[in-house]
C-alpha cells in the first residue's frame, strides 16, 4: 500500500483520498476509525454528564431497560439504546456478544470456551463477560479466525 502525505494551504480542510479497486474489510475499518476518532459518547452518573472516548469502553450492557457503559473503573448510564450503540460502533472493535451485551474486542485479554458453545472473555480490567454461542461466529470473524 502506498501512502502519500501532502501539505495543504493554511485554513484548508484536511482531505483523505483513497484509490483502490475493491475496499476490503481492513480498509473499511480504517475509514470507520478515522471517521469515529472524533466521536465521543455521553455517559451519566447522578446528575453529571461525562464525555467518554469509545476506546476507553470495555463493554455496553442493558439491564432493566437501561444501558450502562463499563469503562476501566467506572460505570456510566447511557441514554442510547443498545441497538443504537451497536449500529454506531459495529464497524469498529465492538460486536454483539449476547442479547444484552456489546463487547470491545480491543479490551479482551483472553478467551476460554465454556459449556454449550459459549466463550468466556477475560477483560483487561479483570472482569469476565460471556459470549453467547450464536455470537461466537461474529467474534471469530472479527478476530480473523
Amino acid at each position: 500500500m502506498k501512502i502519500t502525505i501532502e501539505n495543504v494551504p493554511e485554513g484548508a480542510e484536511p482531505e483523505i483520498i483513497l484509490r483502490c479497486n475493491d475496499p476490503d474489510e481492513s480498509l473499511l475499518r480504517l475509514i470507520y476509525s478515522v471517521n469515529s476518532s472524533s466521536r465521543k459518547l455521553i455517559g451519566m452518573t447522578d446528575l453529571q454528564l461525562h464525555i467518554i472516548n469509545p476506546r476507553d469502553v470495555y463493554y455496553f450492557e442493558a439491564v432493566d431497560h437501561k444501558v450502562f457503559i463499563y469503562c476501566h473503573e467506572k460505570v456510566y448510564e447511557s441514554r442510547l439504546k443498545l441497538y443504537e450503540l451497536e449500529m454506531d460502533y459495529e464497524h469498529g472493535d465492538f460486536f454483539r456478544a449476547s442479547k444484552s451485551t456489546i463487547l470491545n474486542i480491543a479490551k479482551i485479554k483472553s478467551l476460554s470456551p465454556v459449556l454449550y458453545g459459549r466463550y468466556e472473555a477475560l477483560l483487561q480490567n479483570g472482569e469476565k463477560v460471556y459470549i453467547s454461542r450464536q455470537y461466537v461466529p461474529v467474534l471469530k470473524q472479527k478476530l480473523g479466525l
